[in-house]
């Protein structure tokens, strides 16, 4: 106490210090364990923020090193494949490249797929509502193609939309000025610019892909693709056909002109045909080019091909004659001939000049059924045709000649070819005899001269020159005569197997024929199948082809160079 005394304090006050003391000794604990908490809470809300971060920057660089699966197939945004123009042999253009753009989308990276949809819908009516939502829904597809090609108009609407997650691509749109004039002959390419048809395809083979999967851009300088082909004479040939087939009522119709001298096809057109570009609209049965991928029974053009063997071989005459005056009769088979045929004992010009069966089947006696095959062979007549067009169809025959087989294709019953590899056959009968395959790529006479074939001789050439000229002047190519440019040639209507029987009221029409027939250039040959009605209203290829083969040569003689001349004289007598 003395102490407690000694420092002037009172025990009551004492008592306050301590209990005092005691309190604020509580407060500061309080507060040291606030701030414990604090600091741990901060530690806390400061280690979240650094995972967070850390896990977003894991993701970018996931997301950055994982390859694009989806995208992988498509070409790098600067990388266009480009094709080469093609061009007739005057320079016109034919096919062009047109710089286009395509819409795409990112799916994953849709914010919303409604209204995504919706909008897209205002620039693109016809795009399928369903199908555009599924692409679009797919938050794990990285790449889809919404609409490819598209218009610049519709390019500035999408733009204008400002959907997020889309964009466009460059890309190139193959462009066909003259549209279906030489449709199956240009072809036509896909949307991915592949080629699928004629030329563009074949220039496909011939390594243009490669050069595209190697990345040729839009900036390299292709040279043009120059063709055989005559724009102008394409054209015509082109509205005959057409005409043609609106006119006779027919199924489908077709005509090339061949230089006899180079093999080059000049122009030749088969309806119906389709548009290059838009062909899934208009394709269908327009995209069988029966120039050279159909076959077809060719008739009395094939009496052309009979003859000449039988005066190559040196078995017949020009001079010689053959009892027509009755039907041949071969097992359970007769042999008729037309009504305007006259029955008695005919001339070889005449059986040529009247399109005697009778008389070619004789005739046909002389040559053996081995040389006829042979014959045949050595024309290209029962062989694939090789030429740059991949459309070209394998002539059928008989898997076994009897006797009666090769009477009946003596005359163009019994063997079906292309019409184009009838008129190069053609063009060998009045060349000189010289077998050239065809092109449709520019070639000079000394370049077709290293690949000719003779297939007969000279002096046979002569004679048929002569049978062309007397048919054209006197039989039933009259209708395609063309003052001036002595049009010759050999008409066929053969009567069309339905239902593995020969109808007489439907045929295939041709006409094999050739100008001017002193010096023969070209070759001219027409078809039309089934027509129904003709010239005179009469069916056959006198009224129908014929005249297909007159209004071609008319308007195309002249843009061809072929001066006109007045001469009658036949080149042999007989």
């Amino acid at each position: 106490m003395s102490i407690i005394r000694s420092l002037g304090l009172k025990s009551g006050r004492l008592t306050q210090l301590t209990i005092g003391s005691k309190a604020h000794g509580k407060a500061s604990a309080k507060m040291i364990g606030r701030s414990k908490r604090a600091r741990s809470r901060i530690v806390t809300l400061v280690s979240c923020v650094i995972a967070g971060n850390l896990l977003i920057a894991g993701k970018l660089v996931y997301f950055g090193m994982e390859p694009d699966d989806e995208t992988s197939s498509i070409p790098p945004v600067h990388v266009v494949a480009s094709r080469p123009d093609i061009i007739d042999r005057n320079g016109e253009l034919l096919a062009t490249d047109l710089r286009m753009v395509s819409l795409y989308a990112e799916p994953n990276r849709v914010v919303d797929v409604d209204d995504a949809v919706d909008k897209l819908i205002q620039v693109f009516p016809d795009l399928d509502r369903r199908a555009t939502y599924r692409k679009l829904a797919n938050a794990r597809s990285r790449f889809t193609w919404l609409e490819r090609q598209i218009t610049p108009k519709q390019e500035s609407e999408v733009l204008a939309l400002g959907i997020p997650a889309v964009g466009f691509r460059p890309e190139v749109k193959r462009f066909y000025p003259e549209g279906r004039t030489a449709a199956h002959v240009v072809g036509y390419v896909d949307i991915d610019n592949h080629g699928k048809a004629g030329m563009e395809r074949y220039l496909d083979s011939q390594g243009l892909s490669d050069l595209a999967m190697t990345g040729l851009t839009a900036t390299d300088a292709l040279k043009p693709v120059k063709l055989s082909i005559d724009l102008r004479v394409q054209n015509i040939v082109h509205d005959v056909v057409e005409d043609a087939l609106a006119r006779y009522k027919g199924q489908s119709a077709g005509a090339v002109v061949l230089n006899v001298h180079t093999g080059e096809v000049v122009a030749m057109v088969s309806d119906p045909d389709f548009d290059p570009n838009d062909p899934q609209a208009s394709g269908g049965d327009g995209w069988l080019n029966r120039m050279s991928d159909g076959t077809f029974e060719m008739g009395s053009t094939f009496k052309t091909f009979s003859m000449a063997m039988a005066f190559d071989l040196g078995a017949v005459k020009a001079t010689d004659k053959f009892d027509a005056s009755a039907p041949l009769h071969y097992g359970r088979y007769t042999i008729h001939d037309d009504h305007d045929v006259p029955r008695r004992w005919l001339t070889v010009p005449e059986i040529f000049r009247y399109s005697s069966n009778i008389g070619t089947a004789k005739m046909m006696d002389t040559v053996g059924m081995e040389n006829q095959q042979a014959y045949l062979t050595r024309f290209g007549l029962l062989t694939k045709m090789d030429t740059e067009l991949p459309e070209v169809k394998m002539p059928s025959q008989p898997k076994v000649w009897k006797k009666i087989n090769s009477i009946t294709i003596s005359f163009g019953h019994g063997v079906a070819t292309t019409p184009l590899q009838t008129a190069v056959a053609g063009a060998a009968m009045i060349n000189g005899g010289k077998l050239i395959e065809p092109t449709f790529l520019p070639r000079t006479q000394a370049e077709a001269s290293e690949i000719a074939k003779t297939v007969v001789k000279p002096s046979t050439s002569d004679i048929m020159r002569s049978l062309f000229k007397l048919n054209g002047q006197e039989g039933s190519g009259v209708p395609a005569q063309v003052p001036g440019f002595q049009v010759g040639g050999k008409t066929g209507t053969a009567n069309k197997v339905i239902n593995g029987v020969y109808s007489h009221k439907l045929s295939f029409n041709a006409f094999l024929g050739a100008f001017p027939i002193d010096h023969p250039d070209y070759v001219v040959l027409s078809f039309i199948d089934q027509p129904l009605t003709g010239e005179h209203g009469l069916t056959f290829a006198t009224s129908t082809a014929a005249p297909m083969v007159k209004q071609i040569v008319s308007r195309a003689a002249p843009l061809l160079g072929v001066e006109p001349q007045f001469s009658d004289n036949l080149l042999v007598g007989f």
